[in-house]
């Protein structure tokens, strides 16, 4: 008996931002070797330009396409490009984020506030409406964004981005309601502590490592490659009927 393999991505074109290294580039390249036509992204197109030649150096097909989430005409242009090159779009990964604060709450600059509101809600909003729409004229797609553990237990001095997180994990429920009548799938990635140059400060200080390595069952910090699995489950056609779920990868730490 032939078994199918629902996780062939033959065909598909997906678009992965924050792309230039940790979870966005583990989760590009494996979605690349599963066959789909990756666009690169993130904010400096020399950066995107190594993953994608990572990746078409192992035979896959991806190119790379510079946009800051966090600037409207930018993702304006991306999808602008998208569209006229392409004409369709299966897979959106909404992972580029920003967390330029750590200190107390009361202490959040007003810029600090809106900068991280601006990348990663508004950003994350309107890449999936964009994405939304374009997937919704061939058929459907899947989006997945990629939240945090700290959007449902806040990360101590990390009180903007968490709440940034958890209304990704809201928006996520929110488009997967209101698209699925048009083929769109939504769904969360919530990663754990994960060893990225973006939670650096957490895996290089020992006592805070130590502390947060307390409440997380397996004892460890993540590798960005362990991520990329759930992200092509998501992708793929072996998640057909699962919209609006929230995907824990975060060796046991919710469950504590």
């Amino acid at each position: 008996m032939t078994t199918p393999n629902t996780f062939d991505l033959t065909g598909k074109i997906a678009i992965v931002t924050g792309a230039s290294r940790g979870i966005g580039a583990e989760i590009a390249k494996l979605l690349a070797a599963h066959g789909a036509h990756v666009i690169v992204s993130s904010r400096k197109q020399a950066d995107c330009q190594v993953v994608v030649d990572e990746i078409v150096g192992l035979g896959g097909k991806a190119e790379a396409i510079a946009c800051h989430i966090g600037e409207m005409e930018q993702i304006d242009a991306l999808y602008a490009q998208v569209e006229k090159t392409h004409g369709h779009l299966h897979i959106l990964v909404n992972n580029a984020a920003t967390n330029p604060y750590f200190g107390h709450i009361l202490d959040t600059d007003p810029s600090v506030f809106q900068k991280t509101v601006d990348v990663n809600i508004r950003g994350y909003f309107y890449m999936s409406t964009h994405g939304a729409r374009l997937m919704a004229r061939n058929g459907g797609g899947s989006i997945i964004n990629v939240a945090s553990v700290n959007g449902v237990v806040p990360g101590f001095q990390q009180g903007i981005y968490s709440i940034t997180k958890a209304a990704v994990i809201s928006m996520t429920k929110a488009f997967a309601v209101e698209c699925a009548e048009q083929g769109v799938r939504c769904n969360a990635l919530l990663p754990g502590l994960t060893d990225t140059k973006f939670a650096s400060v957490l895996v290089n200080t020992p006592a805070i490592l130590k502390q947060a390595l307390a409440h997380v069952p397996m004892r460890r910090v993540a590798q960005p490659s362990e991520m990329a699995g759930a992200a092509l489950y998501l992708a793929s056609d072996a998640a057909s009927y699962t919209t609006g779920s929230v995907l824990n990868v975060d060796g046991g730490y919710l469950c504590v």
